[in-house]
């Protein structure tokens, strides 16, 4: 059985990187880089209105070019989000990701966001399940307990 979100976040972290809408997009970039990161949460008065990612920027690149300072995150961030909860199986989230095209999700307990998690976690998740119903499979040829 593939592992919940709460077990994805219980291995990488619960930190969240958020951003109010109002700040620069160079804010928001010089925070990505700063943290190695390729997306921040968007908040707006203590709430998640959005997501910021590197692919936001790229896809705004003319848009951009006229100041990095004087465009505010809100104006080029991802509105639409697929929040799942921590008890949300990786393939259910597998299915969020596929169907809405989306790339990170924010992982909400009750109103509270409690962690954040990308396609790129949802992946690494199922290949190490993958990887370790193989392993047994072998031990299991091999006659090993």
């Amino acid at each position: 059985m593939l592992e919940s979100i709460k077990q994805v976040l219980d291995r990488k972290g619960y930190n969240v990187l958020c951003i109010e809408q109002s700040a620069s997009l160079y804010d928001a970039l010089t925070m990505m880089a700063e943290n190695n990161v390729g997306a921040l949460v968007v908040m707006d008065e203590g709430s998640a209105v959005g997501i910021f990612s590197e692919r936001d920027y790229a896809r705004n690149v003319e848009f951009c070019a006229e100041s990095c300072h004087a465009i505010k995150v809100g104006d080029v961030m991802t509105k639409d989000l697929y929040p799942v909860r921590p008890e949300t199986s990786i393939e259910e989230a597998m299915v969020i990701v596929t169907e809405s095209r989306c790339r990170h999700m924010p992982v909400m307990d009750g109103d509270e966001m409690v962690g954040l998690v990308s396609i790129g976690d949802l992946v690494k998740a199922s290949l190490d399940e993958k990887d370790f119903v193989i392993t047994q499979l072998q031990k299991y040829i091999k006659g090993e307990q």
